[in-house]
């Protein structure tokens, strides 16, 4: 018979002020199989693990429950006391009387008595519980990290540096990311380009690190500590062995009208071509959409002048299959689209710049070697309207919204740079800034916006830009509200810069089903906890780094990038790993052989083989369903699925949950 010890924690007054916890101590003694009951002030405690350890010891308890907060809270902290205490970790339950008790009822009477029902469920379901046994899994030591911006770059180094091996997979053809096209960066204004290419190289140089460029993770399977991953190596049709980087081919090329993605299409650029300067690798790539070669046949040109015979028209794509220990998303951002903003006349206006392109424009690498211009005519401009949250902060409202809900949390600050460096290229111009809030929380952040304004003598007003009008003459009005004067304003200007909103990488979706991790409306990459797990994906062994989890700058950026490496370290470091003991199982006597289980479970661990079943005395061949314990989550997707109702999730079986609903009813 199980001989269960009840466990009631006041956390403080978070339980203690709404619930009677002696009343529910007291009135769960009276339970089927409780032996031992009291409560504490803090079960979490080094104090309140103890009592559990002395009770296991005085009263014989193979099970323990404990009233208290979340199991995503301190679930593991009482399983890991009740082993040292010799009680099987998987006999342990909580009953969660803080989140769905105390905080969400005012009546302490109410509180009492639902608190008491909780128990009372938790000890129904004790007294069918059996121990389990978690298996034990071997660590492939490698990880892969899927993007390589900064945040990439980073994890990357960081994982490599602790002795790992660390595969990079890049769909552009140079890693830098977004972070290699910028300027300057805030708040010390130093160059974008210092910072990242020394990680750049570092990257490239590290024994420890495979760049995978122009590439793509086209398939996931297993589990933590056993992933495996197809990617993609896309035909660059140039040899990376044999190319110096000379940059003739790109010279010599005839096709020079595509536009440059990474100049954000304000120069055009050859068929084949080094995206920039600090590409790394620094071999070229043949865009075949406009390479004369691949589109008629004829020209050939770059392969003439190779003095390397790097040139390769025949390469293929090539899949190649790896064994990983961890994953690290780190799939970046985009600026949204501003097709819908028809107001800021984006579509109709050469002058009308988003702030990606006004970093372009201002780099010395950029298309015009970091002398500022108007794109319309290259004349300098004399008055510049920034305009912020383009797309963000939108409010939900009748109809589709254009924008974004979140606040992009980059774009004042940005913009306060962008200014200055406006007044620092041009002390005459003037620059106004429109906003609706001044956002500036980091470290000097608002030091910095000060600056801008007081130093820079930066005009900031707060209101809303209602429409840019295109007056066809090289000019551009811009009408807008100054809230604080309450005044109508008209503005021409020379040039308009818009803050757009930054949302995931178009890839993000297609990779976290591939990662079967979950995504929030915004399809950011969701964290396990907010909290206490900010860098981990809910699925085991997915680590999140940088933007794809939710917008931030280039410091919260690294942070979050160390952290990232610093679990992915913690993993690999095991020789072995424990898994979830409470996985799905099949009564193969009434399994039908359906397949509605395999259909819905979210990680492949279920399939289907024909067996001999013996059922009641008679042997019978049958397709029945077959669970990988090692890719089994315990979501319990199959067991609600399964029309004959032969699977079954242990620690969580009908039994069980029926039990704890008749305790509720009673």
């Amino acid at each position: 018979m199980t001989k269960i010890g009840v466990f009631v924690c006041w956390c403080g007054s978070n339980i203690a002020a709404t619930v009677d916890v002696d009343a529910v101590s007291e009135a769960i003694k009276a339970a089927p199989g409780v032996v031992f009951a009291t409560n504490y002030q803090y079960m979490c405690s080094e104090g309140g693990q103890a009592a559990i350890r002395s009770a296991v010891a005085e009263h014989g308890l193979t099970g323990v429950v404990v009233c208290s907060c979340s199991p995503r809270m301190h679930e593991a902290t009482f399983r890991k006391a009740a082993a040292g205490a010799g009680v099987n970790p998987y006999m342990v339950e909580i009953a969660n009387i803080r989140e769905q008790c105390s905080w969400i009822h005012k009546d302490k009477a109410e509180a009492t008595a639902k608190a008491i029902a909780l128990a009372r469920a938790a000890v129904a379901k004790l007294n069918l519980d059996r121990p389990l046994t978690a298996p034990e899994t071997p660590v492939t030591k490698r990880a892969l990290v899927i993007g390589g911006g900064i945040a990439g770059i980073q994890t990357a180094l960081d994982v490599a540096d602790a002795g790992y091996e660390v595969d990079v997979v890049e769909k552009s053809p140079t890693i830098g990311g977004k972070m290699a096209m910028l300027d300057k960066t805030f708040p010390t204004l130093d160059c974008a380009a210092c910072i990242l290419t020394p990680k750049m190289v570092d990257a490239a140089a590290h024994e420890k690190i495979t760049l995978y460029t122009y590439s793509e993770v086209e398939k996931v399977s297993g589990f933590v500590g056993n992933f495996t991953v197809d990617i993609k190596k896309r035909a660059r049709s140039v040899s990376v062995d044999r190319c110096t980087g000379c940059g003739v081919c790109s010279e010599k090329c005839p096709s020079k009208r595509a536009k440059s993605e990474f100049d954000q299409g304000l120069r055009e650029r050859s068929a084949i071509y080094i995206p920039f300067a600090q590409a790394i690798p620094n071999v070229p790539v043949i865009d075949r959409d406009t390479c004369l070669k691949f589109q008629t046949g004829k020209c050939g040109l770059c392969e003439k002048v190779c003095p390397s015979h790097a040139v390769d028209y025949s390469q293929e794509d090539e899949v190649i299959t790896k064994q990983y220990g961890a994953i690290v998303a780190a799939t970046g951002f985009k600026p949204i689209g501003l097709e819908r903003f028809d107001e800021y006349a984006y579509s109709r206006s050469p002058d009308v710049v988003t702030s990606l392109e006004f970093e372009r424009l201002c780099n010395a690498a950029g298309p015009t070697k970091g002398h500022l211009v108007r794109p319309s005519d290259g004349k300098e401009p004399k008055t510049v309207v920034f305009v912020q949250c383009v797309g963000s902060r939108e409010a939900s409202g009748i109809g589709a919204m254009k924008g974004k809900p979140y606040c992009s949390k980059i774009c004042c600050m940005y913009t306060a740079k962008h200014a200055m460096l406006l007044r620092e290229k041009y002390p005459d111009s003037e620059a106004y800034v429109f906003y609706i809030d001044v956002r500036t929380p980091g470290k000097n952040f608002d030091e910095f916006y000060r600056r801008a304004a007081e130093e820079y003598g930066v005009h900031y007003i707060k209101g809303m830009v209602g429409k840019v009008c295109d007056e066809g003459n090289g000019r551009l009005t811009v009408r807008a509200s100054d809230l604080i004067e309450n005044r109508q304003l008209l503005i021409d200007a020379d040039m308009v810069v818009l803050a757009a909103a930054v949302e995931p990488d178009p890839s993000a979706r297609a990779l976290a089903t591939l990662l079967t991790a979950s995504m929030d409306t915004n399809d950011f990459f969701t964290e396990a906890h907010p909290k206490l797990r900010p860098v981990e994906s809910p699925t085991a062994g997915v680590f999140l780094s940088g933007m794809c989890q939710g917008p931030k700058d280039i410091p919260d950026t690294v942070a979050q990038a160390g952290a990232a490496a610093a679990k992915v370290i913690g993993l690999l470091s095991k020789d072995r790993l424990v898994g979830n003991p409470c996985v799905a199982s099949c009564d193969e006597t009434l399994c039908n052989g359906c397949s509605a289980c395999e259909r819905v479970c979210p990680y492949g661990a279920i399939s289907y083989e024909t067996k001999t079943v013996v059922d009641r005395g008679a042997k019978d061949e049958r397709r029945v369903a077959s669970v990988n314990e090692a890719l089994c989550q315990g979501c319990g997707a199959c067991t609600v699925t399964c029309p004959s109702g032969a699977m079954d999730l242990r620690g969580f079986t009908g039994r069980q949950i029926m039990a704890e609903v008749d305790a509720i009813c009673r």
